[in-house]
């Protein structure tokens, strides 16, 4: 005679529900990150100086002007170390703390996370003398010198803070793999020193 055994369902969904609160965190942080990260971009890239040449018309002072390739690069470093941030500080907190079958959901919410606060970043680094631009470029007497509005020329560079943040898991998880298959030594043989 069998006895049928019930397996409580609070367990999987307590399980279910902390993945997805690991998720949820992983994306918040990574936006306010990219909101952090867009701040500093707005304000600190370089832009290109315009002139005035007609009513709502200007062109570049300078067209060998290196100042939308600053902007990339500046845009490129603060994706890289906001990258390494959170791939460190979501690894350290969200993935090693998450139950095994957790560890991919954290893991993925990182990841998407990073690619949503590179998008966050591009939009508020952009919107950051936005508003100034278009005034002085519909309302400017001809000749006046402004700054030129913050675009990314190379949207790859998008590609840097989630391709960082899976370098920082992967190289951390390998780290902890690596120590927890250590080679075992034979009964009666000592370990070598070294």
């Amino acid at each position: 005679m069998s006895i049928p055994v019930h397996v409580g369902a609070t367990g999987g969904r307590r399980a279910g529900t902390r993945a997805i609160a690991g998720f949820a965190l992983a994306l918040a942080g990574s936006a306010v990150l990219g909101l952090l990260g867009g701040l500093i971009w707005g304000e600190a890239a370089p832009r290109a100086m315009l002139q005035e040449i007609g009513t709502g018309t200007a062109e570049l002072v300078n067209a060998e002007t290196s100042a939308f390739i600053g902007a990339d690069a500046w845009f490129c470093g603060i994706a890289v170390v906001a990258g390494l941030i959170s791939g460190l500080l979501g690894y350290r907190f969200l993935v090693v703390r998450a139950t095994p079958g957790a560890r991919a959901v954290a893991t993925a919410g990182l990841i998407v996370g990073a690619v949503s606060g590179a998008l966050v970043m591009m939009w508020v680094g952009g919107q950051i003398g936005l508003s100034a631009y278009n005034q002085q470029l519909a309302s400017s007497p001809k000749g006046t010198f402004f700054p030129a509005s913050l675009t990314l020329g190379a949207k790859s560079a998008i590609a840097f803070w989630p391709m960082f943040t899976a370098i920082v898991i992967l190289v951390a998880e390998w780290g902890t793999r690596h120590q927890d298959t250590e080679p075992e030594t034979l009964p009666g043989y000592a370990p070598p020193r070294d």
